[in-house]
């Protein structure tokens, strides 16, 4: 079923009647179209995926890529009509196993990774990086593919994103909500 034009707001009911084939995200129920990712995009997602997944072989925490739901702000007893928060980060990290069901994550990832692209710098340096910061992600990535670079925003003691750390095309990265994970930033943005 296509997204209806006119209706407001949108809720996470409506994204499970929709078309799987369109990616589609609902923040504060208003509804984005996401365009399809670049190859480059993927190469990156790809490699930093890979990295991750290796990391946590036998261990408590899952990783996943897009299209991957996660429900920010849906709490026990949330019904899909009462969910107006549905994002699909590129890739996201989940520690706590009960968040996890049949459609992704309810509640905050541990680590999310956003990956820039033309039309998402804004949207995702801007109201990803407020959404995550509000509910209560613990780290978060910016990826920036054309300047071969990663920011690490952690929360202060206020609950507000610093950035930790701005990493270049030959650093090797820490994923700090995973002890002992080191990413090397080289076979990311690799050529």
């Amino acid at each position: 079923m296509p997204i209806p034009a006119k209706k407001k707001p949108y809720t996470f009911a409506d994204v499970l009647a929709w078309d799987e084939s369109q990616r589609v995200e609902i923040i504060r129920g208003e509804a984005f179209l996401m365009a399809p990712p670049s190859i480059w995009h993927q190469e990156v997602s790809g490699e930093l995926f890979r990295q991750l997944a290796n990391f946590l072989v036998g261990k408590t925490c899952k990783v996943y890529h897009a299209p991957f739901g996660v429900r920010l702000f849906e709490r026990d007893g949330d019904w899909p009509e009462n969910v107006d928060t549905m994002v699909e980060p590129d890739i996201s990290v989940v520690c706590d196993r009960s968040k996890l069901d049949k459609y992704g994550c309810r509640g905050a990832p541990d680590l999310i990774i956003e990956i820039l692209s033309p039309s998402t710098r804004r949207h995702d340096r801007l109201v990803k990086l407020n959404l995550y910061q509000q509910a209560g992600v613990r780290e978060y990535w910016i990826v920036d593919p054309e300047n071969r670079s990663v920011q690490v925003f952690l929360p202060d003691l206020n609950g507000s994103f610093r950035i930790h750390e701005d990493y270049g095309r030959e650093d090797v990265a820490r994923v700090n909500v995973l002890e002992g994970c080191l990413i090397e930033l080289s076979k990311v943005f690799a050529e």
